[in-house]
């Protein structure tokens, strides 16, 4: 009797071979490792194997990050000195003004200037946004936004904010853009009687200029100046 009850217990512990998952383990025991086996196989034909399949991947996530989050830009003139001189090479934040972020004034922007600067990209500061009138100059020699004074500590030594006096209104969802070299800038306010009056649409913002990356010694994070913190909204007191 305590024979036939062991024999039971063991029978009941162990499943049948023929059962019906043990029959899917193994499907999926094999189907795993045929994939895995096809994965292997297609790595080892890639000239390089693993070492090219781990470049490619770079490639790949490098492609991705210069199309939708940060692209690296080259400083090609000395228009934006003493901040960008000829050269650096600018990180710029593509998701800067993607989420219902505006560019603000202050930021230094790059931009694709087609049928308004030029067919390339340019980086210029902003200066005046939607709907802000920008003069120059108060008696100081300073630009004036919404009739607010604005100190520029990015200009160039000795540069004034501008030899040629003028008064530009932003039209809404547009920007006025100037250098910080102002003597060696083409920028909206020579434009300002052409097509499209020097502002640039909002739209053709690549994206704000972050980081200086190249070369080493002139590494550094870009913080907007708050020159422009006092300007008041647009539609308040002109001059």
């Amino acid at each position: 009797m305590d024979t036939e009850a062991q024999h039971t217990e063991r029978d009941r512990s162990s499943p049948p071979t023929d059962s019906p998952s043990a029959e899917s383990d193994g499907e999926s025991a094999g189907t795993e490792d045929r994939s895995r086996s096809a994965f292997m196989s297609l790595v080892s034909r890639l000239p390089g194997g693993r070492i090219t399949l781990t470049l490619l991947l770079c490639m790949v996530s490098l492609l991705v990050v210069s199309t939708f989050v940060m692209q690296p830009f080259q400083i090609p003139s000395g228009s934006m000195e003493p901040a960008f001189r000829v050269g650096d090479r600018v990180l710029v934040n593509k998701l800067a003004y993607r989420f219902g972020s505006e560019p603000q004034r202050g930021d230094a922007v790059v931009f694709d200037g087609s049928g308004y600067f030029g067919d390339a990209d340019y980086i210029k500061r902003v200066a005046g946004v939607g709907g802000d009138r920008v003069v120059c100059c108060d008696k100081r020699g300073r630009i004036k936004v919404n009739g607010e004074p604005v100190d520029e500590p990015y200009l160039y030594p000795g540069d004034a904010p501008s030899k040629v006096p003028f008064v530009a209104v932003v039209p809404e969802d547009s920007l006025f853009l100037l250098g910080d070299h102002r003597s060696h800038s083409s920028d909206s306010r020579d434009r300002l009687g052409q097509p499209g009056g020097g502002m640039i649409p909002v739209d053709s913002v690549i994206g704000r200029a972050d980081w200086i990356a190249w070369p080493v010694g002139h590494w550094t994070s870009l913080e907007r100046p708050d020159g422009y913190a006092r300007v008041p909204a647009p539609g308040g007191a002109h001059g």
